[in-house]
């Protein structure tokens, strides 16, 4: 099934030029961007987005970092998109991650892993309405070649 997801390139990512060589990952295993913007998130908006893991000792700092510097948010499309955008991602931690994941090759730290990947369908249609209007996402499936 057609499908699309959140791939969100983090602060420390994008400050180090790590975006294009995240595209061209994505790019290389077939998934197609329908969507793409930079954006500073305020700490509001980085709690609002990661509301999940607000009281876990790690939520302060995860929104901190998230709201230091520009992000890239980018709505992906292909089929089995969720499951397969986070296999490319690889684990949490880029120490831990399979060798060809955006994670081992561009992220430094567990906390500075590079991306943030939906982790389920659900997540991913909200993922990519806080980002995302209608009129800003383009789906591939209506092009005709």
């Amino acid at each position: 099934m057609l499908e699309l997801s959140l791939c969100m390139v983090k602060p420390h990512a994008f400050a180090t030029k790590k975006l294009g060589a995240i595209i061209s990952m994505l790019e290389a295993e077939d998934f197609h961007i329908v969507g793409i913007k930079s954006v500073k998130l305020t700490p509001e908006m980085a709690r609002r987005f990661y509301f999940v893991h607000d009281g876990k000792e790690f939520f302060g700092r995860l929104t901190d970092y998230m709201s230091s510097g520009t992000v890239a948010a980018i709505c992906v499309e292909k089929e089995n998109c969720v499951a397969d955008l986070r296999r490319l991602v690889g684990a949490t931690d880029p120490a831990e991650a399979a060798e060809g994941t955006i994670r081992r090759i561009c992220g430094t730290t567990k906390e500075m892993n590079a991306v943030h990947a939906s982790d389920c369908f659900e997540n991913a249609k909200k993922e990519i309405r806080f980002f995302f209007s209608d009129i800003e996402l383009y789906s591939y499936r209506f092009i005709q070649y």
